[in-house]
C-alpha cells in the first residue's frame, strides 16, 4: 500500500475539512497517511518520502496562502519529488468550468509560477462565512462576490463545496497512491 502526505493551508477551516475528508477515505482504503496544517508559524520541514503528496491550499484575495506558496517554492526546487496532487480551494471554482487547471486562474498561475507538473490538479469551491468576518473582510468578500456574480447579502454562511467532486478527487488520489 502507498503512503500519502497531506499538507493543508487554511484560514477559515474549509480547506482543512476538505483535506480531512480525503485523508480519512484514504485511511479507510488502507493507505498510510500523515496530515499537517501549514501556517506561517508551522511550516513543514519533514521528509517527503511518500507515494503521493497532496496539497490543499486556500485562496485568499487572489493568491494561495503564503505558507502554501512557500512550500511549493521549496518543493519545486527539489531534485527528487513525490508525485503531487494540488487542490486549490477558491470561490471561483463554484462554476464547473473553473474546476480544472486550465479553467481556474489561481491554479493555473500557481502551476506555471513553480513549474509544477501535478498528477492531479483540481479547484474546489470553498465557503463564505460572513458571520466570522470583520467589517473589512465582509466588505471585500461582498465586492468579490459582486464581481463574480455571487450572493452579496453579507450575512450567514454559504457553502459552495461540491462534496461529490471531493469524492471523485479522493478516488483519483487513492488510485494514484496505490500505483
Amino acid at each position: 500500500m502507498g503512503s500519502v502526505l497531506f499538507l493543508v493551508a487554511t484560514r477559515d477551516g474549509q480547506s482543512e475539512r476538505i483535506g480531512l475528508r480525503i485523508a480519512r477515505e484514504c485511511m479507510a482504503n488502507g493507505l498510510e497517511t500523515d496530515f499537517h496544517v501549514l501556517s506561517p508559524q508551522s511550516p513543514f520541514n519533514g521528509s517527503l518520502d511518500y507515494s503521493l503528496l497532496v496539497i490543499v491550499a486556500a485562496v485568499r484575495y487572489g493568491h494561495h496562502l503564503s505558507e502554501a506558496e512557500a512550500f511549493l517554492e521549496n518543493y519545486s526546487k527539489r531534485e527528487r519529488r513525490a508525485p503531487l496532487a494540488l487542490i486549490s480551494v477558491n470561490l471561483t471554482a463554484r462554476k464547473p468550468d473553473r474546476q480544472s487547471a486550465e479553467g481556474n486562474p489561481y491554479l493555473r498561475k500557481t502551476i506555471r509560477r513553480y513549474a509544477l507538473a501535478p498528477t492531479i490538479a483540481s479547484a474546489v469551491a470553498g465557503r463564505v462565512d460572513y458571520s466570522r468576518y470583520g467589517w473589512l473582510d465582509r466588505l471585500m468578500m461582498r465586492v468579490i462576490m459582486a464581481i463574480s456574480g455571487g450572493p452579496t447579502d453579507g450575512v450567514g454562511m454559504l457553502e459552495f463545496t461540491d462534496w461529490d467532486q471531493v469524492h471523485r478527487i479522493t478516488k483519483d488520489v487513492i488510485a494514484l497512491a496505490n500505483k
